[in-house]
C-alpha cells in the first residue's frame, strides 16, 4: 500500500484518445468513483453515447475547436489545470483569478502517425496531418507535474488505474512516477518516428544518407533469459518479432536472435535464385548451403558440407517447410527452424519437440536496406547493409583462362555464400552446394587450409570445385593451396599490391580467376 501522504485524489480527469481500446470501461469506472470527465472530439462523443456525463473541452475553455481540429486543447484552462502545483500558493492564486479548475488525471494517446506512414499509399499531406500537437503537449505537461497529476498513455494500464483508485481513493507517488516515465518514453518514440520519416522524405539533407543526430525510442519487446552467457543480462528492443513470427517453442535467447539475423541475411540473398535454397548456420556463420528443386534436396546438400556442425544450430529455407524436409530435419536436434511458412503436416510433426523454435518470416516485410548498428564504448557505429550480390555482372576475368558457364554458376553460388562467412573467409563450392567453408581465420591461407581439412574429414572431394574469397589474396600461397586441393576457378575482389603475382600464379596453374572489385568482410 502506498503511504497515505503520497496519494493524490482524482476529482477531474481529462480524456483525449485516438486508440479507444478500453475507453468506455475506463470512463464508466471513473464515473462510478465520482470523477468528473472532461473530453475532446471523438472521445467525448464515444463517452456520451455510452450514457456518461461528459464536459466538452470546448465548453471548459469557452473556445471552440478550430482549424479542422488542430486547435482544441492548447488553452490555459487545460494546461493551467494540469501544470498547477497544488502546494504553491502562487499557482493556486493564478488558478482562482483565472477561474481554472485543476485536472488530476490525463488520459491521452496520440494520433496514429506510425500506422499512417506505414501505408504504402499514404501521401505527404496525410502523414503531416497525423502529427499530433495537442496530445504530446498534454502528456508532457502532466508527466512534468507528476508530483500532483497522473498521466496514462497506454490502454493496458487502465485496469490498474481503476484498481488503485478503488482501493486507495487516489494514485500513489510510485504509480505517478512510473506513468510519467512511460509518458516521456511514448513521446520520445513518437518524435523519433516523425523525424525518421521526414529524414526519408529528404534524403539529400543527410550526408551520405546518415542523419546528423540519432534518435531511437524502441519499445522493449522482451527481457531475455540472459545474454551471450548466463552471467550477462539482456533484452530485445524493437519489432523484430513482428517481422519474424514465433510459431512454436520457448522464447528466443540472445544468441538465437543473433543467429536468426545472420540466417535471414544469408537467405535473402537466395530469394531470387529460382530454386529452393537452405542454409545451415552455427554461431551466426554458414556451415553449409545448398540449392535444389525441392527443399529436401537443398537441405541434404547443405548438410553434406558439414554433418557435424548442424547439431544445435539453425536451419533456414527460402521455401516453406514441407513434410519431407521436416522428417529429415527431425532426425537431429536443431535450435531454430526458419522459413516463410510451414505446411500443416510439417508443422504438426515439428511441434512435437518442445525445445525446438519455429519461426516464420515474410521477406516482403523485412527492410534489408536499413542501416546496421553496432555499439562501441560511448558510441554507435552505423553502416549501410552489405546487400550487393550481383558483382559477377561487371566482374573482370584477369587470367588467360576463361571460366566456363558451369564454373560461372558455381562462382556465383560461392560468392553469395562467402559474404556471410566470418572473415577471413573462403568457400569451396560447386553450382549446387558448398563443399568446404573456412572462416574466422587470422590469415587467408589458414582459412583455405581449414576449409580443405574440414572437407577431407567429412569425405567431400574438392576436385572440380570453385573457390570464393571475401577479400583479396595478399600472397599466391592461398590460391595455390586452393588449386592443389581441387579448385578449378577462383573469384575474389582483387586490390592487393601483389595482385600481379597472384594472377601470375593462377596463369601458371591454368585456372581462371575473376576480380569483382568488391570486398565482403564480415566481422
Amino acid at each position: 500500500m502506498p503511504p497515505e501522504d503520497s496519494i493524490r485524489p482524482v476529482s477531474r480527469a481529462l480524456l483525449s484518445v485516438s486508440d479507444k481500446t478500453g475507453l468506455l470501461e475506463l470512463g464508466k469506472g471513473l464515473a462510478a468513483l465520482g470523477v468528473e470527465l472532461v473530453a475532446s472530439g471523438g472521445t467525448s462523443k464515444a463517452l456520451r453515447e455510452a450514457g456518461l456525463d461528459v464536459l466538452d473541452v470546448a465548453d471548459l475553455t469557452g473556445s471552440p475547436e478550430m482549424l479542422g481540429g488542430r486547435v482544441k486543447t492548447l488553452h490555459p484552462k487545460i494546461h493551467g489545470g494540469i501544470l498547477a502545483r497544488r502546494n504553491l500558493e502562487e499557482d493556486l492564486k493564478d488558478l482562482a483569478e483565472n477561474k481554472i479548475g485543476v485536472i488530476d488525471l490525463v488520459v491521452v494517446n496520440l494520433y496514429p502517425f506510425e500506422e499512417t506512414v506505414a501505408r504504402p499509399d499514404v501521401t505527404y499531406a496525410e502523414a503531416i496531418e497525423k502529427i499530433d500537437i495537442g496530445g504530446p503537449s498534454m502528456v508532457r505537461s502532466a508527466a512534468k507535474n507528476h508530483a500532483h497529476v497522473a498521466v496514462v498513455c497506454d490502454p493496458s494500464d487502465y485496469d490498474s488505474v481503476l484498481s488503485e483508485l478503488q482501493e486507495h481513493k487516489g494514485l500513489g507517488e510510485a504509480t505517478r512516477r512510473r506513468f510519467a516515465l512511460k509518458a516521456f518514453q511514448s513521446t520520445a518514440r513518437y518524435d523519433s518516428a516523425i523525424q525518421a520519416w521526414l529524414a526519408e522524405q529528404l534524403p539529400n539533407e543527410n550526408e551520405n544518407g546518415f542523419e546528423e543526430h540519432v534518435i531511437a525510442a524502441l519499445p522493449k519487446a522482451s527481457v531475455l533469459r540472459y545474454g551471450e552467457n548466463p552471467h550477462q543480462s539482456a533484452a530485445l528492443y524493437g519489432d523484430f518479432l513482428s517481422l519474424v513470427e514465433p510459431l512454436h517453442g520457448k522464447a528466443l535467447s540472445y544468441n538465437n536472435l543473433i543467429d536468426v539475423q545472420a540466417a535471414l541475411g544469408l537467405i535473402l540473398d537466395f530469394m531470387d535464385v529460382g530454386e529452393a535454397a537452405v542454409g545451415i548456420l552455427k554461431h551466426n556463420t554458414p556451415c553449409g548451403v545448398g540449392v535444389g528443386q525441392r527443399p529436401l534436396e537443398a537441405y541434404q546438400r547443405a548438410f553434406e558440407t558439414d554433418p557435424e556442425s548442424p547439431f544445435g544450430g539453425i536451419i533456414i529455407s527460402n521455401r516453406p517447410f514441407d513434410l519431407a524436409l521436416a522428417e529429415e530435419v527431425d532426425q537431429i536436434f536443431t535450435e531454430v527452424l526458419v522459413a516463410p511458412a510451414f505446411e500443416a503436416d510439417a508443422l504438426e510433426l515439428l511441434q512435437k519437440k518442445k525445445n525446438r523454435r519455429l519461426l516464420a518470416f515474410d521477406p516482403a516485410r523485412i527492410d534489408a536496406t536499413q542501416h546496421e548498428w553496432r555499439g562501441i564504448y560511448g558510441s554507435l557505429l552505423a553502416q549501410e547493409p552489405d546487400r550487393s550480390v550481383d558483382e559477377l555482372v561487371g566482374a573482370k576475368v584477369v587470367t588467360r583462362a576463361q571460366p566456363t558457364d558451369e564454373q560461372r554458376k558455381a562462382l556465383d553460388f560461392a560468392w553469395r555464400v562467402v559474404k556471410h562467412v566470418k572473415s577471413n573467409a573462403v568457400v569451396f563450392a560447386d553450382e549446387r552446394h558448398t563443399l568446404g567453408v573456412g572462416g574466422g581465420a587470422t590469415s587467408r591461407v589458414d582459412a583455405v587450409h581449414n576449409a580443405v581439412s574440414k572437407a577431407a574429414r567429412v569425405g567431400l572431394p574438392l576436385k572440380g570445385s570453385v573457390l570464393a574469397s571475401d577479400a583479396f589474396f595478399p600472397f599466391p600461397d592461398g590460391l595455390e593451396a586452393a588449386v592443389h586441393a581441387g579448385a578449378t576457378a577462383v573469384i575474389q575482389p582483387g586490390g592487393s599490391n601483389r595482385d600481379e603475382s597472384v594472377i601470375e600464379a593462377a596463369d601458371q596453374l591454368g585456372v581462371p580467376m575473376i576480380f569483382t572489385g568488391v570486398r565482403h568482410f564480415r566481422h
